[in-house]
């Protein structure tokens, strides 16, 4: 019997799909382990962080300005 016809080429730089999997498991944990631990809570639980804030400076010409 011959083998089925796939149209698409190899990538051979395309991930394991394994390791895509296991990937998708551990983050899907990672947001279980979340929402059990915030239950009861009004705020959904994110994956990922916000940036950092950066603290606040005056301009140039504001700082000449003021002296």
């Amino acid at each position: 019997m011959a083998e089925k016809f796939n149209p698409a080429a190899h990538d051979k730089h395309a991930e394991k799909p394994g390791s895509a999997a296991a990937a998708d498991r551990e983050v899907h944990e990672k947001l279980e382990a979340g929402l059990v631990d915030s239950f009861p809570a009004s705020d959904p639980v994110s994956v990922a962080q916000p940036a950092p804030s950066r603290p606040h400076q005056k301009s140039k010409k504001a700082r000449a300005r003021k002296g």
